[in-house]
């Protein structure tokens, strides 16, 4: 069994952030030597076109000597994206966008609704 394998076996505690077609993993981990580690795993699911699926996954590997740095800049990072941008997902609202000048485009290229008041009003009784 390769090293890593080892390594990874000794799971200690985990968080779980599904976010769509993405879900993210934060475990904790042990090495032989009984330190602590963090793993954070994106898994993505691609769906082929005859419905078959599978997933990729890009794996980071964080050590404590690197926690605070790390922590330090994915703050800063956070903050300047949200200031910048707000918290507003602007690829959710590209697509409420599209969808709606999808259907309106499409009901503009469609025939016209005959006008209701031209049809005759028949109930069940009179057939």
């Amino acid at each position: 069994m390769r090293e890593n394998d080892m390594l990874e076996k000794e799971e200690i505690f985990s968080k779980v952030l599904r976010a769509g077609r993405r879900t993210y993993f934060f475990d904790v981990r042990a090495t032989k030597a009984d330190d602590y580690y963090i793993t954070i795993t994106e898994s993505k699911k691609f769906t082929e076109e005859d419905g078959s699926f599978h997933f990729k996954k890009h794996k980071i590997y964080l050590y404590k000597e690197d926690f605070a740095a790390f922590s330090e800049m994915l703050q800063d990072l956070t903050t300047y994206v949200l200031n910048h941008k707000g918290e507003e997902v602007i690829s959710e609202r590209h697509q409420k966008d599209f969808k709606k000048e999808y259907h309106t485009e499409k009901v503009a290229l469609e025939e016209p609704v005959p006008n209701l008041s031209s049809f005759t009003d028949i109930s069940f009784d009179d057939i």
